[in-house]
């Protein structure tokens, strides 16, 4: 169906631009060589993640984003699970602005997604260059929450 979703879980609801972060989801997709499938981006609580990361990965701590994957050959899908609470931290924590953490967080969960990992050190140099890319192809200025 190629759709690009939101919703919310057990959080106050918020406003951003959930056109524009679509777009630049697609762009990113796009640019990566794949094709846009059917993607849900659900803001929750610390709480709720937390009880998503012990069922069903067996972590027994907070996370800012859990990614399942339905990638079928070169068409995204996925549900990116993400903590809101954890956002509103990491920004505070960082001295960056919400709505670009946000953004950071979303194209992390889709550079998985996209076959981007991880785990080791050069691929967490990596997958933060793709952050830093995309990011940088985003006009904070008028993307106030």
């Amino acid at each position: 169906m190629n759709s690009i979703d939101f919703f919310l879980e057990d959080i106050q609801p918020f406003f951003f631009h959930k056109s524009q972060i679509k777009k630049h989801i697609k762009r990113l997709i796009v640019n990566e060589l794949m094709q846009v499938g059917d993607i849900a981006v659900i803001f929750c609580s610390d709480n709720f993640l937390l009880e998503m990361n012990k069922q069903y990965l067996d972590h027994d701590y907070y996370t800012d984003i859990i990614t399942f994957d339905y990638v079928a050959e070169n068409i995204i899908s996925g549900d990116l699970f993400i903590s809101f609470d954890r956002i509103k931290d990491n920004a505070k924590h960082f001295d960056i602005e919400l709505i670009r953490e946000i953004y950071r967080v979303v194209f992390h969960g889709v550079l998985h997604l996209v076959g981007y990992k991880d785990k080791t050190d050069e691929e967490q140099r990596v997958m933060t260059e793709k952050e830093n890319f995309y990011l940088g192809e985003v006009d904070f200025s008028s993307l106030k929450l």
